[in-house]
């Protein structure tokens, strides 16, 4: 495998981790804020006069849950945009194996 063929595998590869990281957290998202506004709701209708502070809770982990998706976001666009680590890694080996 030449130069150029690694380092396309590397960054297609690498493409492709990053859709998986910002597809599937978008999901994971998704589906949690549907089960915590189901809880929401649930709790809610038990109990109407515990409603603001259930609403408090709920927002707090609504951030929580937003974070998880905020991370995975900035990781995929770091492989996409940033300076590839995998792709450094690669070089730094090829490097060091047509040197010896």
């Amino acid at each position: 495998m030449n130069i150029a063929q690694l380092i396309s595998n590397i960054q297609g590869l690498s493409a492709i981790a990053a859709g998986l990281f910002i597809g599937l957290s978008a999901m994971g998202t998704a589906i949690g804020f549907g089960i915590l506004g189901g809880k929401f709701l649930e709790g809610v209708a038990r109990q109407p006069e515990l409603s603001t502070m259930l609403m408090i809770r709920m927002f707090l982990m609504a951030g929580l849950v937003d974070a998880f998706a905020a991370i995975a976001l900035v990781m995929g666009l770091i492989l996409i945009f940033a300076r590839n680590p995998f792709l450094d890694a690669a070089i730094k080996a090829i490097s060091k194996t047509t040197i010896n």
